[in-house]
């Protein structure tokens, strides 16, 4: 029997279950709708309830306790919101009001996901009848009291206004608050006496627009008048003279307590008391005015204005000054004087003046004498002191006097600007006093005789002239300055003297440069000087000597003369050409001289040494001509000689014989010497001109050989020359088969043209050396020359 519980396998299978829909991922599901239903409508009267509610439908696949998440919005506001496994909310309006009017939307989200609903409108109609309370009915004009309005079941930001009607039918509104609640507390003020009614209504602002409500009750009020304006007395009357007592008497008549009660002028409180007052002063000057009498209760307050006029007993009094431009050293006066006088109102007719400085008393008369002098500047002031009848003291005090002497200009100093004065130039002159007070006058008078005048007002400030150009110095002494600082003191006059003082430059005239030894060329090693010299100029004077064939300068030298020098020691041809001088001064104005030409000729052992050298130059030449033209006669000659003895050749080579004594004759070759082998070739193509002019075959011969026998030479002949004038024979066959023997000379030119050739051939292989093939002894006892007919 098996004694498992009977749940436990079901329990089993959901685990599984569970198991497998979290192995195989997220659960699926998906928000259908969303609906939002507003009961019992859409449009209802303010004060009805309303039910709003939103269900949503969803689509999954089996997921236990799916929790929904409800937002309810109004106008794009939250107004509620909730979290629960149900798939309905419902939100309550209870009773509904106008600030509940608007589009409703209801947004669920689950998981992941959400969705809204569609928009719907509610409009609730009407709004709530304000309440009006007041904490009086009864006010005095201008009391303050409270008024409260509200709408307690109305939502919303309210804005309460508040109206009266007077008993003419007017209506009037008092106030209107800023939007609150659904109740507004404020303070309100009636100023008309009588008989009114007060109500109040609200508007409330919707998304739609402004509602207004309906009126309030109405409460009828009383406004009661409040008679606490005071009552002002002046004695002895709003119009006295400086020094009369006056009396200022300000109460107020009536039941009320409480009351305060203020004098006033000009905004100052000259006294205060309860219900009534009494205020009494000496009538100054100053104390014109309107007095003003005002009574307090509370926040309520009354006035009385009193206008008073004080009358000058006398006027303020005036001191003067004479003169009024005042040196050091001059007489002056001090008086005291009043412009305005009532000597009925004064007591015995008397006055008294005193004059004070720096408020010091210095006499106690009207006027007062004293000579200016530095510890006489200072403050000056007087002061004029009646009795009234009423034997009150009347004192005034006049303006302050400023006396200070002025310190007369000193002799005007004129000087050049910069200190230096260049003749020629334009310039400036300052004119200046070392004393006196400002402003000065600076009056320049110069040789155009036109006038200038500069004021110096300021410390630090200059009188300084554009003047033009002079070019003597003794104009200097037409320059003229006057300086002064009173209307009635006679110029000060400068010394024009005084200008010299300052430096004068006259610049440098012309240079004029001056070559010695005189003018002309010179020869070289010669010692050049060049002396610059200028006609006036202010010393020092700088000299600068150029070359024009170079930039920089030569030699520059200042000097305390109007001249100078500059010394060219050995000249040398290279420094021939132009030369100039530069003067210069103080006054930064060079001149330049005019250029001077200067010619080098050469010396006269270079001249001798030149001929000399070019005669050995033209013999060399000479010698190298003839020399040349010898060589060509030479070679011209030997060319004629072989041209005339080159014959014809024949086409056929034969075999001839030689004796010895013929062969030795004509090659003149010693019997007995040392043979040697002789190859001969007689080329076709050469190029010589002895062969160019020899009539060719029509076939190029083949080489011809020649085979010389040697043998011992014969002691009993005489040896030939050596060297290297080698003799060759020539043997050509005649027409008739007979060898012929070239003369001589044929075969001596022979030889040379044939060497000729060799060396020629040998010096395009690069061989340099040239080796001269001779023949020291030869014997031949016969020489035979085969020759093969038709081509063997």
């Amino acid at each position: 029997m098996d004694s498992r519980p009977p749940g436990l396998p079901l329990l089993l299978l959901t685990c599984l279950l569970h198991f497998w829909q979290s192995a195989r991922g997220q659960s699926s599901y998906t928000i259908d709708t969303v609906d939002l239903t507003i009961l019992p409508s859409s449009t209802v009267q303010s004060g009805t309830p309303v039910t709003l509610r939103c269900q949503v439908r969803v689509s999954h696949d089996n997921i236990p306790h799916l929790k929904h998440d409800f937002q309810l919005r109004q106008d794009d506001v939250l107004v509620y919101s909730s979290t629960t496994k149900e798939d309905w909310i419902t939100y309550e309006l209870d009773p509904a009001r106008a600030a509940d009017s608007g589009s409703y939307e209801c947004r669920v989200r689950v998981e992941d996901k959400s969705k809204s609903s569609f928009s719907k409108r509610l409009d609730v109609a009407g709004l709530q009848t304000p309440v009006l309370y007041l904490n009086k009915t009864s006010p005095y004009e201008s009391e303050e009291f409270t008024a409260t309005c509200s709408a307690p079941e109305e939502k919303g930001s309210l804005i309460f206004r508040f109206y009266q009607r007077l008993r003419n039918g007017a209506l009037k509104r008092i106030k209107q608050t800023a939007p609150t609640g659904n109740s507004s507390e404020t303070t309100l003020v009636l100023r008309s006496i009588g008989d009114s009614i007060l109500y109040c209504d609200y508007e409330v602002n919707l998304v739609s627009g402004l509602r207004r409500s309906n009126r309030s009750n109405e409460i009828p009020v009383i406004v009661k008048g409040l008679y606490i304006s005071p009552i002002m007395n002046v004695l002895p009357s709003p119009d006295v003279f400086e020094g009369e007592i006056v009396e200022v008497v300000c109460k107020v008549v009536g039941p009320l307590k409480n009351i305060d009660v203020f004098l006033t002028r000009d905004r100052r409180i000259l006294k205060k008391a309860p219900i009534s007052l009494v205020h009494r002063f000496t009538a100054q000057e100053g104390d014109s005015g309107k007095l003003v009498c005002k009574a307090e209760w509370g926040n309520v307050q009354k006035e009385t204005h009193q206008a008073i006029t004080v009358k000058e007993l006398f006027s303020k009094p005036r001191l003067t000054v004479n003169p009024t431009d005042i040196f050091e050293g001059d007489r002056f006066k001090l008086t005291c004087s009043v412009s305005i006088y009532v000597p009925e109102r004064i007591s015995n007719e008397s006055m008294r003046f005193s004059i004070y400085k720096d408020a010091v008393e210095l006499t106690s008369a009207e006027t007062y004498y004293t000579v200016a002098q530095p510890s006489k500047n200072g403050n000056y002031t007087c002061k004029a002191r009646a009795l009234s009848l009423g034997h009150s003291a009347v004192e005034k005090e006049s303006q302050a006097v400023v006396v200070e002497a002025k310190v007369p200009v000193s002799e005007p100093m004129l000087s050049v600007v910069g200190g230096t004065l260049v003749l020629g130039k334009r310039f400036q002159l300052l004119c200046q006093s070392d004393s006196g007070t400002l402003p000065i006058i600076y009056t320049l008078n110069s040789p155009d005789k036109l006038a200038k005048s500069s004021v110096v007002s300021k410390p630090g400030e200059e009188a300084i002239f554009n003047s033009s150009a002079i070019y003597k110095t003794s104009d200097l002494n037409n320059f003229l300055c006057h300086a002064t600082n009173g209307e009635n003191r006679p110029p000060m006059r400068g010394a024009g003297q005084q200008l010299l003082r300052s430096t004068i430059i006259e610049p440098v005239s012309r240079p004029v440069l001056i070559v010695q030894p005189g003018a002309g060329d010179v020869s070289e090693g010669q010692d050049v000087t060049l002396v610059c010299s200028v006609q006036r100029g202010t010393l020092p004077i700088s000299f600068t000597w150029f070359h024009t064939e170079t930039k920089a300068p030569l030699f520059s030298h200042t000097s305390n003369n109007l001249k100078e020098s500059y010394s060219i020691s050995n000249v040398r041809g290279e420094q021939r050409g132009e030369y100039y001088c530069v003067g210069n001064n103080a006054a930064d104005q060079p001149k330049l001289s005019l250029a001077v030409m200067i010619g080098v000729k050469m010396a006269g052992w270079k001249k001798g040494l030149i001929a000399v050298f070019v005669l050995c130059i033209l013999l060399i030449l000479a010698l190298i001509l003839i020399m040349a033209l010898k060589r060509r006669l030479l070679l011209f000659k030997r060319k004629r000689t072989g041209e005339l003895s080159v014959k014809s050749a024949s086409t056929k080579t034969e075999r001839l014989s030689l004796t010895q004594a013929e062969v030795n004759e004509a090659a003149n070759v010693t019997p007995g010497m040392i043979g040697k082998s002789v190859w001969s070739e007689h080329a076709s193509g050469s190029e010589s001109e002895d062969q160019k002019s020899v009539t060719a075959p029509e076939k190029p011969p083949e080489p011809q050989y020649t085979d010389v026998q040697t043998r011992q030479p014969d002691p009993n002949r005489a040896p030939v020359k050596k060297g290297t004038d080698t003799v060759y024979s020539e043997v050509r066959k005649s027409k008739q088969g007979v060898p012929e023997q070239a003369d001589a000379g044929s075969v001596e030119y022979a030889q040379l043209n044939h060497d000729t050739d060799r060396h020629s051939d040998r010096g395009n292989h690069g061989d340099h050396s040239v080796h001269d093939d001779h023949i020291d002894e030869i014997d031949i006892d016969s020489v035979h020359i085969d020759a093969d007919d038709h081509g063997k």
